[in-house]
């Protein structure tokens, strides 16, 4: 396949160029940088006097702002939790491309750190942003670990295991479903759905699917049958409220009515992993609807990945860097996703890579907000990069399990 798609125009050279850039551009600047919702790190933030509108007008107006107010608002670049966890996935990803030593050093120093800085309100493994957050679904501060950076860092832990058979990795990572299997969940007679927070319900679609399969992909190393039957009702209440053309909402109370790229990303992703971890493929007629709908709605001809399903702005490094992984992982069940994840990631480095390596946050009609993120931005793209740099070289075939098992003939 990575022939094929050489033959059509991609370049790993350029590929490895950009993943070469914005990995010194991470490790120059120490682990730190912004990121789009930090504006309550503002010495503003006392203004709002505690009300929830407020503070989400102040956490939107630097979010959404093209010019970078953080540093007139106070707000510093910080080290992250998640950014971390994206960096280690990277790195383990490179030295199984490269089989470079200081690849996996830099992996194990990296989830060594995130070992260290796991939420302390619990006793199992799970991580938290670094920064307090209010939206339309209410706030939580930074001590309020949530399911899809759990799950996130826990997958960097289970790829780490995967190449070094460091049963410390696995042992963190099963920390970590212990921690999802606390987490309340909404009951109902399609399945139940795990919360996004610990310490209230809340029903998203991209954060339970995460859940489960971090349960799911652990259990096929630990055998925990529970974590599958917990798996199993997760996708359950997510894939019997897919729509009807294969999208997801974000979540399906009205206020959540929107359909995004990244997140619908985390759902097929999250959905592949259950299968092939559990071999149950009960859900796999959702996975092709859902992936066709991926391909048909997110992407221009040039390759610019589009936010949202009907409209191309604001052109987000988050989604690009999803679109990349997304497509990448499952180039090995469908020939059309990796030409695309070529194009995508093309168009990015081309379009939207600075010239001191990191990538740029937004492009608006108007301007391109430049403000160097670090999960955001960087982090997810480092390893978005890796896993297509992986592809194309021919690394990722001896372990690619039958993709038969996913989007084979029914």
């Amino acid at each position: 396949m990575s022939k094929c798609v050489c033959s059509q125009g991609s370049n790993p050279r350029l590929i490895e160029d950009s993943l070469n850039r914005v990995e010194a551009w991470v490790e120059r600047h120490k682990y730190k940088g912004y990121e789009p919702f930090d504006g309550l790190s503002s010495w503003f933030r006392p203004l709002a006097f505690g009300s929830l509108f407020a503070e989400r007008l102040l956490l939107q107006l630097i979010r959404q702002c093209p010019v970078n107010l953080r540093p007139l608002m106070g707000v510093t670049p910080k080290e992250s939790t998640k950014g971390r966890g994206y960096m280690a996935a990277g790195y383990t990803t490179r030295y199984r491309t490269t089989e470079k030593v200081e690849y996996l050093q830099k992996a194990e120093s990296s989830l060594d750190w995130l070992d260290g800085h796991k939420a302390t309100k619990f006793v199992y493994h799970s991580w938290s942003n670094h920064f307090d957050f209010a939206s339309r679904g209410g706030s939580y501060t930074k001590d309020d670990p949530i399911i899809v950076w759990t799950s996130l860092i826990g997958f960097a832990y289970l790829d780490a295991y995967e190449v070094t058979s460091n049963t410390r990795w696995l042992e963190i990572a099963d920390s970590a479903c212990r921690w999802i299997m606390d987490v309340p969940r909404e009951e109902t007679d399609r399945g139940n759905c795990l919360s996004y927070l610990a310490h209230v319900q809340s029903s998203i679609h991209n954060s339970n699917m995460l859940g489960a399969a971090m349960l799911a992909r652990t259990a096929k190393h630990t055998g925990n049958q529970q974590y599958v039957e917990v798996a199993r009702s997760a996708m359950e209440y997510s894939c019997t409220r897919q729509r009807l053309d294969g999208s997801w909402w974000y979540g399906e109370a009205p206020k959540y009515h929107w359909i995004d790229n990244f997140h619908t990303g985390y759902n097929l992703d999250s959905l592949r992993t259950y299968v092939r971890s559990t071999g149950d493929d009960t859900w796999m007629p959702h996975l092709r609807k859902g992936l066709e709908f991926y391909k048909r709605h997110f992407f221009e001809e040039t390759g610019c990945p589009k936010y949202y399903h009907d409209r191309r702005y604001p052109v987000d490094s988050q989604c690009a860097a999803q679109s990349i992984e997304t497509l990448a992982t499952f180039s090995a069940d469908d020939p059309d996703c990796l030409p695309l994840a070529v194009k995508v990631a093309q168009w990015t480095i081309e379009n939207m890579q600075s010239g001191d390596g990191h990538f740029y946050y937004r492009i608006y009609p108007l301007l391109k907000a430049k403000t160097p993120m670090l999960h955001w931005g960087q982090a997810t793209m480092y390893k978005a990069l890796a896993l297509l740099l992986e592809h194309l070289v021919g690394k990722a075939d001896s372990r690619l399990e039958s993709s038969e098992l996913v989007l084979g003939v029914e």
